[in-house]
């Protein structure tokens, strides 16, 4: 029960995570759950979703005004950290908002919790921030030294941590939904390259490693699941034959397209470097890369220093992939 009793704020909490977050801790009985975004609309659905649950707060802000952030943040005891701008090829060809949500807003988040002294703030990144050649993947990296650098103040008691995410399956953006779609009402499915490389998450594994973050945090980690490595080619496969199978089409109608990959895109991704990992914590289900030399996390050992990388890994098989789908209901 470590929520019970007490405040959270959900930054971005109308996001796909941010929704299963907040159904995974309501039944600790937390004090108030407040959840701060700017999409009223969204906040609209969430509240008619959640309307028999009492202590639910909906705040309409913007991470990029730190007027609102601050204010959200009053008497709060936890925060997490969810909103973002996310996708790959709007950050790149505007890498400036990119840059106020990911980085300013991330600053934002920093110093209004260090003003009313939340006790934790969990930040969520992804795997595009390491060695990034996109707008993205760079402003989510600096975000992450950001987090990392507001523990090395020793008269700042809030402990600040990051999670690392693989794509999460069936989340606002996925690939998922968008080839179903593109399946059944245009009778194609666009892949960018079929030997590209990607760690995959559940949502559930998603949500319970940034709850779990928060938990074992003691300041300044990042966290990494150990999850699955997907081929895209292999997933477009997948999803092809069950949407085909449940919608009666005919396989063969159905127009594959291959466009390349897009700028800013990489072939393989990471989770982890080499130089992290020879830091890093090894536990049954996740990395931990400290910021400082430590041995606290109970039930863990030093992890082998080597990179942590789709290209290093052995991808889901197609039917071990279509197993994971199913047992998600996400096709």
């Amino acid at each position: 029960m470590y929520f019970r009793g007490k405040h959270i704020l959900i930054i971005g909490g109308t996001g796909t995570i941010g929704k299963s977050i907040i159904q995974t801790i309501l039944p600790e009985m937390p004090k108030r759950i407040s959840i701060f975004s700017r999409d009223e609309y969204k906040q609209q659905l969430l509240q008619q979703k959640l309307k028999e649950y009492d202590g639910l707060h909906y705040i309409i802000g913007d991470v990029r005004e730190y007027d609102a952030v601050n204010s959200a943040m009053r008497n709060v005891d936890y925060v997490f950290h969810l909103a973002a701008m996310k996708h790959v090829d709007f950050s790149e060809s505007n890498p400036l908002e990119a840059v106020k949500t990911n980085i300013l807003g991330t600053h934002h988040v920093i110093q209004a919790a260090i003003n009313h002294k939340v006790e934790k703030v969990i930040f969520t990144s992804s795997d595009k921030a390491i060695s990034p050649t996109n707008a993205y993947g760079a402003s989510k990296l600096v975000a992450e030294r950001l987090i990392t650098q507001a523990n090395h103040n020793e008269f700042i008691k809030t402990v600040f941590a990051c999670v690392r995410f693989g794509n999460v399956m069936g989340s606002r953006g996925s690939v998922i939904p968008l080839f179903k779609n593109s399946i059944v009402h245009e009778k194609r499915i666009t892949i960018t390259d079929p030997s590209m490389t990607r760690f995959m998450m559940t949502l559930e594994q998603a949500t319970n490693l940034t709850i779990q973050a928060m938990k074992k945090a003691i300041g300044g980690e990042t966290f990494v699941l150990k999850m699955p490595v997907i081929k895209i080619g292999v997933l477009a496969d997948v999803v092809l034959e069950e949407v085909c199978k449940r919608e009666k089409l005919d396989k063969n109608t159905i127009d594959i397209h291959e466009i390349g990959k897009r700028i800013g895109e990489k072939v393989y991704e990471e989770l982890m470097t080499e130089e992290e990992a020879s830091l890093a914590w090894e536990t049954a289900d996740m990395f931990i890369i400290p910021s400082r030399d430590v041995n606290a996390y109970p039930n863990a050992k030093k992890a082998e220093p080597v990179d942590y990388g789709t290209h290093l890994q052995t991808p889901l098989t197609k039917e071990e992939l279509r197993s994971l789908l199913l047992s998600e209901q996400l096709l």
